[in-house]
């Protein structure tokens, strides 16, 4: 039984593909998405597998075992102490005619939020033509231009407020720590459903047939991916180790809070070969213990 939980931010450094494995759609490989919101998510099992795999070497073989479980041909099976749920997603980068990009999130998507961190903010009704934001140096004239929308931009003391806690719990200090204080924007639910949609990054790519080295005749496909600057959440859940050893959940939780807050990059999904899966990870504390590494 899990007994100790924290909230897991994913911020994406690079495209990141996390697959479907299967489509009906034009896009040949996308990536994964919920089914009842159609927004970007990535499968605990697969979260787990990468963090796995990123400490093979950073961690003993025994350390490994006893805390992720061991390998299937293992004599000795027994479960993990560690998982994670599927991950959601909080803020989604959207193209703005001033400051580059925004970070687009929801009222729905900060209350799954608040929902995990025990966090309860208040985001004050607005209409589906208006954007809620806190930096008014996003502002044309009065309009706030996303992509090929135009919105009203109306400055709201909560957005400000969930800014500064994401960028302060979320991401090691920094640049972009900054830009999400300053440049978070709260769409409608339904308009942010649309750029998670229809705004992640789609690329061609050709198949190379092995003889010739060109090529393959019928070799075009496409593969989706989230873009550069996306942040999710999930939740790490600890139990007691299951290998007669004493270690509690609070110090598999210590544990592995060491190793993923330490300011590196990590990588995600498929297309490793070609720079694509690059995050940042931090396990935040409830407590709001911010010991942020620039």
């Amino acid at each position: 039984m899990f007994t100790e939980q924290q909230p897991l931010f994913i911020y994406t450094v690079s495209p990141l593909h996390m697959g479907a494995g299967t489509t009906i759609g034009v896009i040949d490989n996308p990536i994964q998405r919920e089914v009842h919101t159609g927004w970007p998510s990535m499968a605990g099992s697969g979260i787990k597998g990468a963090i796995r795999h990123a400490l093979n070497e950073a961690w003993s073989t025994e350390t490994l075992n006893v805390i992720f479980g061991p390998d299937a041909d293992s004599s000795d099976l027994h479960a993990g102490a560690i998982s994670f749920t599927d991950a959601q997603i909080v803020c989604f980068p959207v193209r703005s005619l001033k400051r580059a990009y925004v970070y687009a999130t929801c009222p729905t998507a900060i209350a799954r939020l608040g929902r995990l961190v025990g966090k309860s903010w208040s985001v004050p009704p607005f209409k589906e033509t208006e954007a809620l934001m806190n930096n008014p140096e996003l502002l044309q004239d009065t309009r706030l231009i996303l992509e090929a929308l135009a919105y009203d931009g109306r400055t709201e003391k909560a957005v400000g407020e969930i800014g500064e806690w994401l960028a302060g719990q979320a991401m090691p200090a920094g640049f972009f720590a900054d830009k999400l204080k300053t440049d978070l924007v709260i769409l409608s639910d339904t308009d942010f459903t649309h750029f998670a949609r229809n705004s992640t990054l789609v690329e061609p790519h050709v198949r190379i047939d092995d003889e010739t080295g060109t090529a393959e005749g019928g070799g075009l496909f496409y593969t989706e991916n989230l873009p550069p600057e996306s942040l999710l959440v999930t939740l790490a859940m600890a139990s007691h180790v299951r290998d007669g050893t004493t270690k509690n959940a609070k110090q598999v939780i210590q544990e592995v809070s060491s190793a993923l807050n330490d300011g590196k990059i990590w990588q995600f999904g498929g297309d490793a070969t070609t720079g694509r899966g690059l995050v940042m990870l931090r396990l935040f504390a409830a407590g709001g213990n911010d010991e942020r590494k620039s």
